[in-house]
């Protein structure tokens, strides 16, 4: 099936993109780890948000996603691991599946940890971000695993599984090591265990990881008055775009990023 929109997030910024897009009757997929894992819903109270003063992080986004099933847009649990505009459409990666869509949201938040040394430089050689996508390529061979995704172990087990030689390391201080391909890592003890593969399993990946080629600035996705990115279809909104890091912002970006997604869609 292609979708009218597909959302990547299931924050405020998200969620009101599905909610204006169902008021017109498109379709809508949103792709999203459970939304209330949302930093939002720590928050024991908002007073400062229009309308609903004391109202607390976790009912709002109760509502909102309430508000949205009710209303028809469809929900994906799952890490998105990439956005790729492909002639006419936008391909979305969802761990193992892909969904399509004639126009992308991209409404992740912020991104809380910065690429680890070597991350980005081998990125599709010896560097993956799923472990059921890419464990074939490292049948019967070192990896490593590291991360926080809701799913870890039962990644890390998969791995095991086809006969992989799994390490478990932590995220922090861990570097990534080769030139040309992965060829192991350093932790943060200065402990080096040589790898073939490294399986980044975090619980989110970070936008300028998401959609190659998306422009930044920053750190934070570059968009116009349309919420429109400078790739073909794909747009966003909330906290991914840059300061403020306001409720209010998110919630006001997702209605315009889903009205003009709507509107032009490749266009």
């Amino acid at each position: 099936m292609k979708y009218d929109l597909l959302v990547i997030g299931g924050g405020p910024a998200g969620l009101t993109a599905a909610i204006h897009a169902r008021a017109r009757d498109k379709s809508v997929l949103v792709v999203t780890n459970q939304p209330t894992a949302s930093p939002l819903c720590k928050a024991p109270a908002m007073a400062n948000y229009p309308g609903l003063p004391g109202v607390t992080g976790l009912e709002l986004v109760e509502r909102l996603v309430e508000q949205a099933r009710d209303m028809g847009a469809e929900f994906k649990t799952g890490r998105a691991l990439s956005v790729m505009p492909m002639g006419g459409s936008v391909m979305v990666s969802v761990e193992n599946d892909v969904a399509e869509g004639r126009a992308a949201i991209l409404a992740p938040g912020v991104s809380r940890a910065a690429p680890l040394p070597g991350e980005e430089a081998l990125l599709g050689r010896g560097v993956s971000y799923c472990a059921t996508c890419d464990g074939m390529f490292y049948r019967g061979k070192r990896v490593v695993c590291a991360g926080d995704a809701p799913n870890f172990e039962e990644e890390a087990e998969f791995l095991r599984s086809i006969g992989c030689q799994v390490a478990v390391k932590r995220l922090a201080g861990l570097s990534i090591l080769g030139e040309d391909r992965v060829t192991g890592v350093r932790d943060a003890a200065g402990e080096e265990t040589p790898c073939d593969g490294v399986f980044l399993l975090r619980a989110s990946i970070a936008p300028g990881q998401l959609a190659p080629g998306l422009a930044l600035e920053n750190g934070y996705i570059k968009v116009d008055g349309r919420m429109a990115t400078n790739l073909p279809g794909i747009y966003a909104a909330g906290d991914c775009t840059g300061q403020p890091l306001q409720l209010a912002k998110a919630v006001g970006q997702g209605q315009t990023a889903a009205h003009f997604s709507l509107e032009g869609g490749q266009g």
